[in-house]
């Protein structure tokens, strides 16, 4: 099929494409169809495949000439869009369908044309990438650090053991609780009833932080109680106002912590011979954790001093695809399908379009940073052979257990092109380190730093 074709830059990350499609070829398309129709066409008084052309023509022509137009544009289409040499920019997003808003008449006469309209990949010029000066906070690892670590391997080596029947319960003890809330005349609110509730008594893990009224309580033993929260409680539901419990304690157990000694390294893993060498393990593996959260501050602070710079205009359906991917993501994590999740907003009265809206300008500050990372990778031609990807696999796999079915794993094409990528990137990112230079923030200590998710 002879084409014409000119693409037009418009507005938003969109381009119209203009086909012109010579009158010959549209001629032999309608042809084409015609001859399908008459080898299988059967009408009254007529055998199948005997039907007079003028016949036909006469009585489903004009449907004749729509289905000759519509397959002339999906193949023109097709060849257009298939064509190796449109550019990345020319190329309609996967997930954005061309649009047509006026169809054109069949005329054998005339050359036939028509324009669709489609997003693409948004133009983007990364001007500057280099100078800037990304601040990261100041952060050691301190024996506190280490004594932390070492206390919460010790709470997970505990031995269990029944407290006395008479024995009260106190901080640090494993309570087994049944709990409810009552109304005003004491009466129980059904629906509010928990039970085999377990928690460590002072660790506040427990919806209404009743840990002080439980403190002294014995086995077999209930308390009425209650329980004024304050205005900024942590819980909003809860916020300045008063609460009437009702507690009953069915176990109590006591922490029997293991010694801070080599026996307690050698329970935790075998390759410790000695607690110097778990201690040693703790930093290493804190230091590597320190590393890594310092590379994504490092990192991010970088895209956003880029981004600054490097304004661009995301089409709304990389927006929309981002936020369903989320949405998608949200499913999965409340175990069902995309449909069931509407079903839960619906349960609870909230539509889910607030939630989109609140996560639409992290989608696009996504986008905006990935395509500033694609361009980068692209301008400073960053690859990664296959010697290379080879080299990643083996590294990945070492010798695990599970390194055959490593390997297995990236056979894969698109994981070996998904790890191809990530080769890029980090060789990208270790430029932009080089490039620009972090320099040191406040001090902070490693555990506030760490359990800082801003």
């Amino acid at each position: 099929m002879t084409l014409n074709k000119e693409i037009t830059r418009l507005e938003k990350s969109n381009v119209k494409l203009t086909i012109k499609i010579a009158k010959n070829d549209v001629h032999d398309e309608y042809k084409s169809i015609l001859s399908e129709y008459l080898k299988s066409v059967q009408l009254p008084g007529f055998r199948k495949g005997k039907v007079p052309r003028e016949v036909l023509e006469r009585k489903f022509g004009d449907s004749l000439k729509q289905e000759a137009m519509g397959r002339i544009m999906e193949k023109s289409l097709e060849q257009t869009l298939g064509d190796k040499t449109l550019s990345r920019e020319e190329r309609p997003l996967p997930y954005s369908r061309p649009e047509m808003h006026e169809e054109p008449k069949l005329d054998f006469d005339k050359d036939i044309e028509f324009s669709v309209v489609y997003d693409v990949l948004p133009q983007i010029k990364v001007e500057k990438w280099q100078g800037f000066e990304p601040e990261v906070p100041n952060v050691t690892i301190s024996d506190k650090d280490i004594s932390a670590e070492l206390e919460v391997i010790r709470d997970r080596n505990a031995i269990v053991l029944d407290k006395e029947e008479e024995e009260k319960a106190l901080k640090d003890d494993v309570v087994t609780v049944n709990y409810s809330e009552l109304d005003e005349q004491g009466q129980l609110i059904p629906g509010t009833e928990r039970e085999d509730f377990v928690f460590t008594l002072g660790s506040g893990q427990n919806i209404f932080k009743f840990d002080d009224e439980v403190i002294g309580m014995k086995k077999g033993e209930s308390k009425d109680f209650e329980k004024t929260y304050p205005d900024n409680f942590e819980n909003p539901d809860f916020s300045g106002k008063t609460k009437k419990l009702r507690v009953s304690v069915t176990a109590i157990k006591i922490k029997k912590l293991p010694e801070l000694d080599d026996d307690l390294a050698q329970d935790v893993d075998e390759k410790f011979k000695t607690l110097n060498d778990l201690k040693n393990n703790i930093r290493e593996r804190l230091s590597k954790n320190l590393e890594q959260k310092i590379k994504e501050i490092k990192s991010n602070k970088i895209l956003e001093s880029i981004m600054e710079t490097t304004p661009v205009i995301i089409p709304d359906s990389m927006i929309s695809f981002e936020l369903d991917a989320r949405w998608r993501n949200l499913a999965r994590r409340f175990n069902t399908d995309t449909q069931g999740l509407y079903k839960i907003f619906e349960q609870t009265g909230q539509g889910p379009q607030a939630l989109l809206d609140e996560w639409r300008p992290g989608a696009e500050k996504a986008i905006h940073s990935r395509l500033i990372v694609e361009t980068l990778m692209e301008e400073l031609k960053l690859e990664a052979p296959d010697e290379e990807l080879e080299k990643e696999i083996e590294t990945i796999a070492g010798d695990k257990d599970t390194a055959a079915q490593i390997r297995d794993y990236y056979k894969n094409p698109d994981m070996k092109e998904f790890l191809r990528e990530e080769i890029r990137e980090r060789k990208l990112f270790d430029i932009l380190f080089e490039k620009n230079p972090a320099k040191s923030g406040k001090k902070t200590n490693y555990m506030d730093f760490m359990g800082n998710n801003e």
